[in-house]
This record gives structure tokens, sequence and C-alpha cells, in this order.
């Protein structure tokens, strides 16, 4: 059984867990629900009543309505009279009161009880005036009493206290405890508040009105008031109910959310197989990719659902910024739809949002197209906020016809998302951290020449120095003409030689008339130059630098041999089959674009050395003859370029190099004088002790 590509199942399994995520979160609306808002637009067309549905106020007024209720309500209050008949008990069986103290004193409580004792919750709202009246149920009538009078039960025991201040009998009236005695004879009966209270509320709340079926609700350009807001809520409430909304319907929503899902990271990966800048069988970049979608729906979820039009404060011009930095703006521009559909179903108005966000972030990579300074994303991220202000008041003109109802909140929110869009520097350096990709501005640091790294190859190497530098020019020059990643190109052409610095004066570049390979035979000469590819992978992985510069050093000669050392080979042992491997680059061959330049820009800026007339005749044969011989060696079968990129890369290299060696023609004199002179040392260009595969 044919064994799994690792590879293909990490794919599956960020497929499926970002598909998850995204379900998951998804809102589960009744497929009832219209998505619209209060004082905007109806966008949908004419809507008629199916049924009877009942008219009912707008919660604006309904709570202005029971705000005044509540502040007009007066509770009901009753009678405790058996209250004061335990009072007065109490007075007449004291033993201790003579009977002229006794009258006197249940005189006094009974004119207390008369006026009102209360509790003391209910006093201290009399004296803050929040209660000059309360109601009393008599006859079924509730009948309005002024409190003035009401006193607390110890402002009615102070009372008492004062008539009987001087009185000989005082301490035999204390020892009655009237204060625990004087209990309130007006107490609020809540159950019957209650019920008055919401006899009140209920006219309030209850419908004024019927929509006959048939009659008209409200039409498209209409705007939505208060009231039709209420109206349409029911409508929406109504409908579930007649149409059974139960388990059956929600099952039918995830799966069809589901499906919605799948198409468009199906999309995504469709796109990223056929079009994509990077190889689908490397996953990091696509995890990266469906993480930020993601991570940004749910950013844009959650501010929908916080509140009205909190769906514009998420920053999604980010992603194609994103985009750009690390892949381009094709990709970049295909990420961005596919993240704005998704996000849509969390909009009040899909169409509106849709078209908002794809002018910003169309407006965001035209303005960007490569990240090399931090100050651009300052200038993409005004760009975005007037693309947002400017598209905003276009679809607002559009719908209503009027400018009244633009909203400063949401010009706001433009503003706020703006501010978080110049943040996004920190999310590519997370990606970079986080996946291993690298960012423009990370390949121009790279391509500082005072890097450490730079720096000992230019003391130790001076000519593979000079060497890399005009390789860096020549590959940058074609990588523009095709549209390749230049400043990965330039970057890559400044380290794909590094390894060189382990045993300089062993390729032609550095030596200085002693050639050590004169004491080697040819395989140890061999195994010595192709060894500055290894040693250039443990320099590069020592240094830190980023696995794609990596992967310039180990495919720059792919699986090509050190031709001129196999040759010389053969030829001390022209009897013997000479096995090639020992000759061979570990590789792999290149597998990008880019990597291809390298290979092609080397070989042909190595050789170009050789030449000792540099006509332009020459130089075409040269570039002709050496890429030619790669494509037909099958070194760059398993890189994307195709043979029109070839065909610019050969042109390009063609006009460069006849400017770098001032090509000029050959007058007829020098043509004669030249015939005459030998032939090169090296007529196929190779160079000895170096390591192109088919020049050195």
């Amino acid at each position: 059984m044919k064994r799994i590509d690792k590879n293909i199942v990490w794919l599956a399994v960020i497929f499926v867990v970002a598909t998850a995520i995204v379900v998951y979160c998804m809102p589960r609306d009744s497929r009832h629900k219209y998505i619209y808002e209060e004082n905007r637009p109806w966008s949908y067309s004419l809507l008629t009543a199916p049924f009877d549905i009942t008219i009912y106020r707008d919660s604006a007024t309904v709570k202005e309505m029971i705000d005044s209720i509540d502040r007009e309500f007066v509770p009901i209050f009753r009678r405790e009279n058996s209250v004061e008949a335990r009072v007065q008990g109490a007075i007449k069986g004291s033993d201790a009161l003579s009977a002229e103290t006794k009258g006197k004193l249940s005189a006094a409580v009974s004119r207390l009880y008369a006026d009102g004792i209360t509790t003391p919750s209910v006093a201290a709202l009399i004296q803050q005036g929040n209660l000059p009246e309360v109601n009393f149920n008599e006859d079924n009538e509730n009948i309005a009493r002024p409190t003035a009078r009401f006193r607390s039960q110890r402002d009615a025991y102070a009372r008492l206290d004062t008539l009987f201040l001087h009185s000989p009998e005082r301490e035999a009236i204390q020892k009655l405890d009237l204060p625990s005695l004087l209990a309130p004879n007006i107490v609020e009966d809540k159950q019957a508040t209650q019920v008055y209270h919401e006899s009140l509320i209920q006219p309030v709340v209850a419908g004024i009105g019927v929509i006959q079926p048939g009659e008209r609700i409200i039409d498209r350009g209409d705007i939505v008031t208060p009231q039709l807001f209420q109206i349409l809520k029911t409508y929406e409430a109504t409908l579930d109910k007649v149409t059974n909304n139960g388990r059956s319907h929600t099952a039918n929503t995830i799966f069809g959310q589901t499906l919605f899902v799948i198409c468009i990271f199906g999309l995504l990966y469709a796109y990223f197989i056929l079009f994509g800048p990077v190889r689908i069988s490397n996953p990091k970049p696509l995890m990266s990719v469906a993480i930020l979608m993601v991570g940004f729906f749910i950013f844009t979820l959650a501010f929908s659902r916080s509140f009205t039009g909190g769906i514009y404060i998420s920053p999604l011009a980010i992603l194609p910024i994103v985009g750009v930095v690390f892949f381009d703006a094709r990709t970049a521009f295909f990420i961005y739809v596919l993240e704005i559909i998704l996000c849509s179903v969390g909009s009040s108005f899909p169409v509106e949002f849709f078209f908002t966000e794809i002018v910003a972030g169309g407006c965001v990579i035209f303005s960007l197209k490569e990240l090399s300074r931090r100050s651009e994303l300052l200038r993409s991220a005004a760009i975005a906020f007037a693309a947002y202000c400017l598209s905003y008041v276009a679809v607002e003109l559009m719908s209503t016809g009027s400018g009244a109802s633009l909203s400063w909140k949401l010009i706001g929110f433009f503003a706020i998302n703006a501010v978080l869009i110049s943040f996004a520097y920190i999310l590519i350096f997370i990606c970079e951290k986080m996946f291993g990709m690298v960012s423009v501005v990370t390949l121009v640091e790279l391509s500082d020449i005072n890097n450490p790294v730079l720096r000992k190859l230019s003391q130790e190497c001076p000519g593979t120095f000079q060497h890399s530098m005009a390789v860096s020019n020549l590959a940058s020059e074609a990588a523009h003409k095709i549209h390749a990643n230049v400043q990965l190109v330039r970057a890559g052409a400044l380290y794909h030689d590094i390894g060189k610095i382990d045993n300089p004066a062993f390729f032609t570049e550095n030596q200085h008339g002693v050639n050590p390979h004169d004491a080697l035979s040819s395989e140890q000469s061999a195994r010595i130059i192709i060894r500055h590819v290894t040693d250039g992978v443990k320099r590069a992985e020592k240094a830190k630098l980023p696995r794609v510069i990596c992967d310039f050093i180990t495919q720059h000669h792919g699986r090509g041999v050190a031709k001129y050392f196999l040759i010389k080979e053969q030829q001390a042992h022209p009897d013997k089959e000479i096995d090639p491997e020992p000759f061979t680059y570990p590789g792999p061959n290149p597998q990008t674009v880019e990597a291809s330049l390298l290979m092609m820009a080397d070989a042909v800026e190595a050789a170009s050395r050789s030449l000792s007339e540099h006509s332009d005749e020459s130089i075409r044969n040269l570039v002709n003859k050496l890429i030619d011989g790669q494509v037909a060696a099958g070194l760059h079968n398993e890189s994307p370029i195709s043979f029109r990129d070839i065909k610019s890369i050969k042109e390009t290299f063609i006009s460069r190099l006849k400017t770098m060696y001032h090509a000029r023609i050959s007058y007829p004199e020098e043509r004669k004088r030249k015939q005459g002179e030998g032939a090169p040392a090296h007529p196929s260009g190779e160079q000895k002790g170096d390591s192109a595969p088919q020049t050195k």
C-alpha cells in the first residue's frame, strides 16, 4: 500500500479544522429573519402580510410610557387594625399604671394609629418627598390618601415619650416596651400593588392594531421606522411559529453553512494548487492563511454581535497586506475576497459591507506593491480610511438619495479600523516566527552587506563576494522582468556561496597564482568543491538565516555535476567508466522560479568571466548554451518556471552582460587580428575549481 504523504495529511487536517471552527461560530439565525436596522432603508422587495399581524408600539415608545407610569405610580396600602388592639390590650393589662395614665396613654396611641404608623423605608420615602400619597382600596376602588401625617415606629414612640416626659409614671410606661409594641398599621399590599401595576402596563404592551392578510408592510427603499421595526420583529416571530422552526431546520442550516464554508476553503486550496506562489506540498503557508482567515472571521463576528455597525471595526484590510508581503498582489486579493464573502454572513447589509471592504482592500493592495519600509503601513492605513469613507458615502447616497442618514459613528469605526491596520507589522512578525515565512522587510535587512555573514564573506572570499554581488544584480534584473520575487532573489544570490568561506583558496575567483587543486585528485577536488553547499547550509543555520535562504544554497546547483573535474577524471582514465555520483551535487534541483533563476544567473555570470571576447554573438551563444544545457539536463523540471520565463531570462542576461562588459561592434581590423589569436583555455567557459554544474 502506498504511503500517504505527510503534507497531504496536514493539508486535510487544516481544511477540516478550519471548516469546523468557522461553522461552529456562524450565526444560527432563522431562515425567516431579514437583515435590517432602524432608520435605515429596507433593502428587500415588497413585503406583504401572509396572515393577521398585530401591531405593537415600538420598544422606545413602550419604554417611555412605562417609565412615565413608574414615575407617577402610587402603590396600594392597607390598614392593619389588629395592631392597635394589641397595643391597647397591653396598656389596659398593665398593673403599674394608674387609670388616669392608662386613659391618656391609650388616647395618645389611638391618635398615632389614626394618623398612621408605617415602616422605616416608607417613612424615608415620605420624608424625601417621593411618596406624597398612597392608595387604599375601599369598596373595590383605589382612593388616594395623603401621607403627610404618617410616622415611622421610631417617630411614634418619640412622640409618646415626649408627651409623658415629666410623668411620675414614666418608668412604668417604659416597662411596657412600646418600641416593639408599636408595629406599623399602614403597610403596603404588595400583591394588590403588583396587580394594579400590571393593569396599567398591559394596555401599553398590548397591540394597537392589526395588519390584514395581503396588506402592505414595507417596500424596498422605505425607511425602517421604530414602529415598522417592531412590526417586522412580530412578523418574523409569528412566521417562525407557523412554519414550526424545529430541529430539522437547525440541522439543515448547519448543513448549508458547512457546504458554504467548504466551498470557500475549497476555492482557496484550488487557487494554491493551480496558481499559488508557493508549492501546495508545503503546508505552512496555507496553514498561515487558514489561521488568519479563521481568526479574522471570529474577530469580525464578535464585533458584529457586540453592537450595530461594529463589523466595520474589524481591520480586514490587514489580510491583503499580509498577502502582498508574503505572496503577491493577485494572491492577496483572492484571499481577501474569500474572507469578505465569509465575513458577510455577520453583516446587517451584506452588499454594502462587501462593497466598502472590497474598495478599501483593493486600494490598500494598489498602494502597497511591497512592504519594504514600515512607514508604508501608515500610508496604506490612511488610504484605507479614505476608501472606507468614500465607499460608505456612495452607498448611502445611492440607497437613500440623501446624506441625512450618514452615521458619524460609522466614520469613527472606520478610523479605529485604520488605526488597527497600521499595526499590521506585528502580525507580519508573528507569521515570520510561527511559520518560517519571510517578509520583504526581512529580505531588505538580510541584503545589507554589513550583515555579519556577508561581511565575513567579503573579508575571507573577496572574489566570491564580488561574484555574489554580480549574480544578485543579474538575477534581480531578470526577476523583475518575469515578475518573480525580486527581493528574495537578491537576498538568496548574496548568500548562495557563503559555504566557500571555509575553503576560499580552492575556488578560482579567490586564487592568486597558486592552485591547491594541482596537488589533489579530481575526485578529491570535486568533493571539496561540492562541500561548499553543505558548509553553506551549516553556516546559514548557525547564523539563523530563514529557511528560504537555505533553500537557495542547496538548490543553486541542484543535482548538477562538477563538470570540469568529471571530464578531467574521464580523460585521466579513458578505459574506465567513471561513476558521476562523486562529482554530483547533493541537490535538490530548484523547486521555485527564484531558485531556477539563481542557478541560471550563477552559471552565466561565472562563465562570462572566461570569455576572451564579449561581443553580442559570444555572449548570446554563451547564455543560450548554458541555460539550454541546464534545461536539457532536467535541472529545472521540478520548478514551476515556464519556457516563456526562460526566454525572457535569456534576453535579460544577454542585455545585462553586454552592458556590464561594454560589448561593441568589432571593426574589420580587430576581427582579423582576433582570428589569429589562440582559443581560450576553456572554450566552454568552465573555470577550474569553481562549482557551477555546467560551467565550473
